[in-house]
C-alpha cells in the first residue's frame, strides 16, 4: 500500500502531477466508444466534465478505495474512471432517480426513450414537459428526452421546482453513442444518493478518492454557472466544501476538486491543497458572445 502525504497517496499524487503538468488536449474519441472501453455520459450538463475524461481514463485502476462524487451531474469522471465501488450523489433528485432507474431496468428506460424519439415534435416536447409520470422508468426517459431536446441541454426549473426550459434545436432522443447496458453495469457498482455534498464527503476514509465538481461560485463576483443550478450554491457553501475536503484529506482520503480559476478560490484552497490551472471551452451560455474558454483549476490533496 502506498504511504500518504497530506492525505493523497504518493503514487496517486505523482500520477496526477505528471498528468496535469501537460495540457489535457487529447480529445475523447466518441466515434466508437465500445472499441476504446469508454462509457460515455448520456446527459448534457452545464459544467460537465467530459472534457476532463482523459484524466479519468489515465487514473483508471490507480486505487482500490471507495470513489465518492458528491456533485454527480453527467458523471463524466465516474464513467471514465470505472471504479469498483462508488458513492454518487447530487442535490438534483430527478437526476439521481434517473440513474437509479437505468441501473434497475435500463431496457424499460430505453424503450420509453425510443418512443419519445419517434414522436418528437414541438407539441410532443411540451406535452412531455408538462407530464409528471409515476413510473420510475417513464420518469427517467422523460428526463433524458427533455435533456436531449431542450435548449442547450439546460436543466432549469421555476420557483415551484418544475422544469421549464424551452425546446431546442436537437431532434433526436436516441444517439449513436448510447450504451445504456454498459451505463447500467457501472451504476450497479454505486450507491446513489440525493442529498447534500457534505454528508457524502464526511463518509470518506483513508484510501478513498473524492472527486468534487461544485458550481463555480466565487467571492464578490457573479458567476454564470450559478444560474444553472436549482439551488444557489453560495460562497458559504464553497467554504463549507473546502472545509469538508480538508477534513477528508486529514483522514487520509485522496481529493480532486475542480473549480474556477479566481483569486478567491486560490486563497481559500491554497493552504491545504495544491492547485493546477487548466482551460476549457464552454458551449453553454445565453448569448454567443459569452461562450469561449474558461480558466479553471484542478485542486488536489
Amino acid at each position: 500500500m502506498s504511504h500518504q502525504i497530506g492525505g493523497m497517496s504518493v503514487h496517486l499524487k505523482n500520477q496526477l502531477e505528471r498528468i496535469l503538468a501537460v495540457p489535457l488536449r487529447t480529445p475523447v474519441d466518441v466515434s466508437n466508444p465500445a472499441d476504446t472501453g469508454l462509457v460515455l455520459p448520456f446527459l448534457k450538463w452545464a459544467g460537465g466534465k467530459r472534457w476532463l475524461m482523459p484524466l479519468a481514463t489515465e487514473l483508471r485502476g490507480s486505487g482500490s478505495g471507495l470513489y465518492i462524487e458528491p456533485f454527480l451531474g453527467s458523471g463524466a469522471m465516474f464513467f471514465g474512471l470505472h471504479p469498483a465501488r462508488a458513492l454518487l450523489s447530487d442535490c438534483n433528485v430527478e437526476l439521481i432517480e434517473t440513474y437509479k432507474a437505468i441501473a434497475d431496468d435500463w431496457q424499460a428506460v430505453h424503450a420509453h426513450l425510443r418512443r419519445h424519439d419517434r414522436l418528437h415534435s414541438k407539441a410532443h416536447y411540451y406535452s412531455v414537459r408538462d407530464q409528471r409520470p409515476r413510473n420510475a422508468a417513464t420518469r427517467a426517459a422523460r428526463f433524458i428526452y427533455l435533456n436531449r431536446t431542450c435548449w442547450n441541454g439546460l436543466y432549469r426549473v421555476n420557483r415551484q421546482g418544475v422544469f421549464n426550459t424551452p425546446i431546442g434545436t436537437k431532434t433526436r432522443a436516441i444517439l449513436a453513442t448510447d450504451d445504456f447496458e454498459a451505463v447500467a453495469n457501472l451504476l450497479r457498482r454505486a450507491h446513489l444518493v440525493a442529498g447534500d455534498f457534505e454528508t457524502q464527503i464526511d463518509a470518506a476514509n483513508e484510501g478513498d478518492l473524492i472527486f468534487a465538481d461544485p458550481p463555480y461560485t466565487v467571492r464578490h463576483q457573479y458567476n454564470g454557472f450559478v444560474k444553472y443550478n436549482e439551488q444557489l450554491f453560495s460562497w458559504a457553501d464553497q467554504e463549507r466544501l473546502c472545509a469538508a475536503l480538508a477534513r477528508a484529506k486529514d483522514r487520509g482520503a485522496n481529493v480532486i476538486c475542480t473549480n474556477a480559476d479566481h483569486w478567491s478560490i486560490r486563497e481559500l484552497y491554497e493552504r491545504d491543497f495544491k492547485i493546477f490551472p487548466l482551460e476549457r471551452y464552454s458551449s453553454i451560455a445565453g448569448a454567443g458572445g459569452t461562450r469561449g474558454r474558461y480558466a479553471e483549476v484542478v485542486i488536489i490533496g
